[in-house]
């Protein structure tokens, strides 16, 4: 255990977490302090989107709040964490760690056919990693666009659908947006960023490919109902370095699977917004989620399974602890099935 983290919340000291929780009925945004006082703001935001729409001022506020005791606060293991908004803008990085993009490259079965004549896995690897930093220099990030219909909160079950066999987890370091701005630059992008929080960006992976339409791929078996859950608050920006001692980490029943640092990103989260910024309109309170580490299901070779349970953190930003279990849909019948990979 991280000395400088409460074990109530998974918090830093001295940080304060903002997110959406319910208690007896109701769901109101809240202030999470590191010890595990959750205290009610609704009196000043009626929800975490209007807290994000004004950030700079709501920051001020939050400050002054947590600085306060509170007597009618609840306690953290008493309220459920719902996602920390509740519909934002979701947009997703692909293909930004190198070591994971290059494991990718080197046992994809739909890469061999740029393997060498005899070159082993180890040596297939290292040009693949060469490729990744060749891109890191020359090329651009990816993103693409996700659905706020497939939130939950951080203690909620996943829901594995009867679309596909093959679901994925990828936890990753995820930007919550303060403020909209177009042609922003890399170096003042940092000021867009309100905070960040943790989503576990889960996929179908199965239904992936597609070889009925030549562009080959579709994403939306990433956004199933359930498939990111998030949370359980959101980290002001201020209380967060994006360096070596932020690290990823997943448990599935236990055995670790993800356990990397952010410092392997291809492009900058502040790359990835500018980028983003030329391309659609942000909006404050949107999800930039950053990529994910190596030690997905696909590496492994094992994919989530009803009874299953994922447990998942990343440093000074909070837990989660998701059960898996199968849709209950016992007269439901998938009728676009899916086929050793491909969508039929």
């Amino acid at each position: 255990m991280n000395p400088e983290l409460e074990p109530a919340t998974g918090l830093r000291r001295g940080s304060f977490g903002i997110g959406r929780f319910a208690h007896e009925g109701r769901s109101f945004p809240a202030l999470v302090k590191p010890a595990g006082d959750v205290v009610d703001v609704s009196r000043f935001w009626p929800d975490t989107h209007a807290l994000f729409d004004d950030w700079r001022r709501s920051f001020d506020r939050l400050v002054d709040l947590a600085a306060r005791a509170h007597d009618a606060a609840l306690d953290f293991e008493s309220v459920t964490p719902l996602p920390p908004l509740a519909h934002p803008q979701i947009l997703g990085a692909g293909g930004n760690y190198r070591q994971h993009v290059a494991e990718m490259m080197t046992h994809n079965r739909f890469n061999q056919h740029n393997r060498r004549p005899g070159e082993t896995d180890p040596d297939f690897f290292q040009r693949n990693l060469e490729l990744v930093d060749a891109r890191a220099r020359d090329g651009m990030p990816f993103f693409f666009t996700g659905l706020h219909s497939s939130l939950v909160g951080a203690r909620d079950d996943i829901v594995l659908p009867k679309v596909g066999n093959q679901h994925d987890w990828e936890l990753e370091l995820t930007c919550v947006i303060g403020r909209s701005e177009r042609y922003v630059t890399p170096e003042a992008a940092h000021e867009l960023i309100a905070g960040f929080t943790v989503v576990n960006d889960l996929g179908s992976v199965d239904t992936f490919r597609r070889k009925d339409v030549n562009w080959g791929y579709d994403w939306v078996g990433k956004h199933q109902p359930s498939f990111k859950p998030a949370g359980p608050f959101v980290v002001p920006a201020a209380f967060v370095s994006v360096d070596k001692e932020l690290r990823i980490q997943l448990k599935l029943n236990g055995e670790t699977k993800q356990d990397w640092p952010v410092t392997d990103m291809i492009f900058s989260p502040e790359e990835i917004l500018s980028y983003a910024s030329e391309r659609v309109r942000l909006l404050p309170g949107d999800f930039l989620l950053t990529g994910s580490p190596p030690g997905n299901g696909a590496l492994h070779g094992r994919f989530l399974s009803p009874g299953d349970v994922i447990e998942s953190e990343i440093t000074g930003l909070g837990r989660q602890r998701n059960h898996c279990r199968a849709e209950s849909a016992p007269n439901a019948t998938a009728r676009w099935r899916v086929k050793g990979g491909f969508a039929e």
